[in-house]
């Protein structure tokens, strides 16, 4: 069944999301505003139909991400490493982990977030991996850091993993509660404080076979991504929080109009965004396999240039700590680090050094 995103509850929800957001701080978690999301069935789109979910399509995932970022950047960032824990865990063959963890996540009673970084990106330079596992007679031995793990101190459950002796690598359903889990203070971030993003350490962790969701299998990240929205949906967030800019520089505009000739191409821009990024989900933008990277440049771009624009426009008042065009300009530059592709950095790299200025 597909979600109506014009209907009045799911409306009502981005109201109260855009009205009450959460406080930019280390101490701050959205809670409140993903309760919100739960009781509105968010937390059910991303779940199989055999424990209540609505399983919903990359395109409608990828849609329903944009409008929540375009109401409060935070909580949507914070819900797609919640998606991330369930995609992985709704894609593993462990029936037990499943059923285990399935409903409350569903239900919104229980939270779980991701710590896999080190499996991806960070550290995959090292010659030592980051978290190293060891076989043990009824599962495996978990010991190292995973740097990056946003909500942990929140969570019930900790999607990790680490290598093996022989390079395979394993994903594992961790509970935080775990003898030997360590999960460290918020690290104070230039934006989006609330997400509550720290590391966690693990000191010889034990995970039991029923709790390995993935493995031992060489690239363990490539396993079990289902029908996840991969990184367009990190850019379906930066389109989204545009969108949320641009709505609310619409009250400087009708005092303004001579601006928008400045605002007009942005959301124009935005629009085009939009419509490629649900033709790739679709598969079928023009620019095929590589749609996916160029978008991502050119929402990091506008996502940036929205954001300092939007501080133009509201002039002394939108350099005060605490206005909402500063905050956007802080959050904005988030996506030059979360998750963002070598190739991707280089050309967002080449466009503000004016390198490249085609």
């Amino acid at each position: 069944m597909p979600v109506d995103f014009e209907s009045p509850r799911f409306r009502q929800l981005l109201q109260q999301l855009s009205d009450e957001p959460c406080p930019d701080v280390p101490d701050a978690w959205p809670g409140d505003q993903l309760a919100q999301m739960a009781a509105a069935g968010v937390t059910t789109w991303d779940a199989p139909h055999e424990f209540g979910g609505l399983d919903l399509s990359s395109v409608e995932m990828l849609t329903g991400l944009q409008h929540l970022a375009s109401a409060c950047l935070v909580s949507t960032f914070v819900l797609t490493q919640r998606s991330a824990a369930v995609r992985r865990i709704a894609t593993s063959s462990c029936v037990a982990a499943r059923e285990r963890l399935l409903p409350g996540l569903v239900a919104g009673t229980t939270f779980a977030t991701v710590g896999i970084s080190h499996l991806t990106t960070s550290g995959q330079h090292l010659a030592r991996p980051q978290v190293q596992v060891v076989p043990a007679a009824d599962g495996f031995v978990l010991t190292g850091l995973a740097p990056w793990a946003t909500g942990a101190t929140q969570a019930d459950v900790l999607i990790t993993g680490g290598t093996l002796q022989d390079g395979t690598e394993i994903l594992a359903a961790v509970p935080t509660d775990r003898e030997g889990v360590q999960v460290a203070e918020p690290v104070q971030l230039l934006g989006l404080n609330a997400s509550q993003t720290g590391s966690v350490r693990l000191d010889n962790v034990h995970v039991a076979h029923e709790e390995v969701l993935h493995g031992p299998v060489e690239r363990v990240m490539q396993q079990g991504t289902g029908g996840g929205a991969g990184s367009l949906g990190t850019s379906a967030l930066a389109v989204g929080a545009t969108r949320g800019m641009l709505t609310r520089m619409e009250a400087e505009l009708q005092r303004r109009p001579d601006l928008c000739e400045f605002a007009n191409p942005l959301s124009a821009d935005c629009e085009q965004l939009e419509s490629e990024i649900k033709a790739a989900a679709q598969g079928s933008h023009p620019a095929g396999d590589a749609a996916v990277e160029q978008i991502r440049r050119r929402a990091n771009s506008l996502v940036l240039r929205t954001a300092q624009s939007w501080l133009a426009v509201t002039k002394g008042a939108g350099y005060v700590a605490g206005h909402p065009a500063e905050r956007a300009v802080r959050e904005s530059m988030f996506f030059l680090v979360w998750s963002c592709p070598q190739p991707v950095l280089a050309a967002n790299l080449r466009e503000l050094s004016c390198v490249d200025k085609s």
